[in-house]
């Protein structure tokens, strides 16, 4: 996904180089894709719930609507066809979609992560376009130093000398990882860093936004897109409109190029449907251990694939700031396995499980 968006925002032949407009398209396909998918998710839903009375399946249906996960659906089928109201029949894949339905009251609700929400994935692509890949998991390598200073200010949760240790590791790896950046951009490390800030207050926000939705992931996803089309338009027409339509004419009247950014919007959507799978097949500490992985091959492959050329530095920054990322997951995972029990399982915040390599 980080190449794709890479290859859009920056080949002038190919594609156009604007990630205000690549962004704002990419939220136009995500809702797209939320509304498809809650509409052959509410049909799946009403077919489950076909063999029961009138009155059991508006019941059922109201809590067929509200939940996150193909499990939970499971949980509520099975229950039901054990009391004999519908058969014993297992919800498939698509059911854990809800109906995606836009209401202005609620999206005004959701309006101020949104924001926030606008602000992640917008300095994120301005990052990406500005720095080269091998630097880019670098640039945006502060999320968890903002995560716990965010967790502190705002929710009064204080960290561990273990974890503050971590977090040191991870801003000297940023350190030496800016020195060692031969094609060193400041704009585009400031976009790193301020879309470090947004993902770490998306992760505070959206634990305190999901109960208007029903703690619907889906039914937030939705809602998001829909206002960041709503918010991105005013700053693409102003900052990017007559550079998309005057200067690229053949690449907007080029097939390739509508397919590959549709493509590219399909690909985020489906990210995010493997996040959720691997979370729920594992744990948010697996993700991470997962996602840490997945960036060093990344940042490695960038150096042979995008031509990027090493430094000692470069390559030690790289390697410092995922050691830290990945000293300090293990360390979360210990001490949040120590609460559980003094606790009675009680289940770890979501702002120290978030994932430190987010993307759109």
């Amino acid at each position: 996904m980080v190449y794709l968006n890479k290859f859009l925002m920056t080949n002038d032949e190919v594609s156009i180089p604007a990630p205000l407009f690549i962004t704002w398209y990419q939220c136009i396909i995500t809702s797209f894709i939320c509304y498809v998918a809650g509409y052959f998710g509410d049909r799946a839903q009403k077919q489950i719930l076909s063999g029961a009375s009138s009155n059991d399946a508006a019941g059922l249906y109201s809590k067929l609507s509200t939940v996150d996960l193909d499990s939970s659906i499971s949980g509520v089928v099975n229950g039901a066809a054990s009391n004999g109201l519908i058969p014993n029949r297992q919800p498939g894949f698509i059911s854990q979609f809800p109906k995606a339905t836009y209401k202005p009251s609620i999206a005004l609700r959701i309006f101020p992560l949104s924001l926030i929400f606008v602000g992640m994935i917008t300095f994120n692509n301005l990052c990406l376009s500005h720095v080269q890949v091998s630097f880019y998991n670098v640039a945006r390598s502060l999320t968890i130093v903002f995560n716990i200073f965010l967790s502190w200010m705002i929710l009064g949760i204080r960290s561990s000398v273990k974890t503050v240790s971590c977090l040191i590791i991870v801003i000297f790896g940023f350190y030496i990882g800016c020195q060692g950046e031969l094609n060193y951009s400041t704009i585009g490390t400031n976009c790193g860093v301020i879309s470090s800030l947004f993902v770490s207050l998306n992760s505070i926000y959206t634990k305190k936004i999901l109960p208007i939705v029903d703690d619907n992931h889906w039914k937030l996803t939705f809602y998001n897109n829909m206002n960041a089309c709503m918010i991105l338009f005013p700053f693409v027409y102003y900052y990017e409109m007559d550079f998309v339509l005057l200067g690229h004419v053949e690449q907007l009247n080029s097939g390739s190029f509508w397919l590959m950014i549709t493509f590219a919007g399909c690909l985020g959507f489906m990210i995010g449907i493997v996040t959720v799978l691997q979370i729920k097949a594992t744990s948010p500490l697996c993700h991470n251990f997962s996602g840490t992985g997945k960036a060093l091959v990344q940042s490695m492959a960038a150096f042979y694939i995008w031509k990027n050329e090493p430094t000692a530095y470069g390559v030690a920054g790289i390697f410092v700031v995922l050691g830290g990322s990945l000293l300090y997951t293990y360390v979360k995972m210990n001490e949040n396995s120590s609460t559980l029990h003094v606790h009675h399982m009680k289940p770890m915040s979501d702002i120290e499980s978030s994932s430190t390599n987010e993307e759109r």
